[in-house]
């Protein structure tokens, strides 16, 4: 068996690395990977949370796989997917991040977006823990429920979007409302500071979401 030249080991390295980079060169497979950090779902369901048919969605989750980005599990004639550990969603991160500081489009996009949202005032992790723990505040989890079930900020109430003005009686009237969704470009969070304000309530967001709280280090509930 021949040995590899210096050249040829970093000519096969480099094109190993390059299958990550071009399995994320994707804006659906991007959103996929954002969808799976919050937990485990189906293709059904990231099909639907990403507004694609099951087919497209599962195509891309192939290209994911390929690159073991992402695991899959078979229960009956169902098929979840997960993201393959912790690595995957801090390579998400810092794409995320990079791009927020790097390009001018991605600024233009938020600053026209929140133009009229700008009253939102998002709140930072050490804040809102600090928060929390003097009983300052209550966190309020409005992504689906089964993203909830699967990891949320302890004490934090289930309330999706949706449902959020048939069940504003729910909600403590006395406190601080701080809501929370995906992460920081994720608009439910958004909304619902919006819908709070307009009913009265105290209430701002998140700036990031619950997998980076978690990638923070800090406490998550799970059920």
């Amino acid at each position: 068996m021949n040995r590899l030249t210096p050249r040829a080991f970093k000519d096969q390295n480099y094109q190993q690395l390059a299958r990550v980079t071009k399995a994320l060169a994707s804006p659906q497979r991007l959103e996929l990977v954002d969808l799976l950090a919050q937990g485990e779902r189906s293709v059904e369901e990231l099909a639907r949370e990403a507004d694609r048919s099951i087919a497209n969605a599962s195509q891309h989750l192939q290209v994911l796989r390929a690159a073991r980005l992402v695991e899959a599990r078979r229960e009956g004639r169902f098929v979840y997917y997960r993201l393959a550990d912790d690595g995957v969603f801090r390579l998400w991160q810092a794409v995320r991040d990079l791009g927020e500081v790097r390009l001018a489009e991605i600024k233009a996009l938020a600053h026209d977006f929140l133009r009229d949202r700008d009253i939102l005032e998002p709140i930072g992790a050490a804040e809102l823990l600090e928060r929390l723990r003097q009983g300052q505040a209550s966190a309020l989890d409005v992504r689906p429920e089964e993203e909830y079930r699967a990891g949320h900020i302890p004490g934090a109430r289930s309330v999706p979007l949706r449902e959020l003005k048939a069940r504003l009686q729910e909600i403590p009237p006395d406190k601080e409302v701080i809501a929370y969704c995906r992460g920081p470009n994720c608009v439910l969070a958004m909304e619902a500071v919006a819908q709070l304000r307009a009913h009265g309530f105290k209430a701002r967001r998140y700036a990031e979401g619950l997998p980076d709280w978690r990638a923070a280090g800090l406490p998550v509930e799970a059920g």
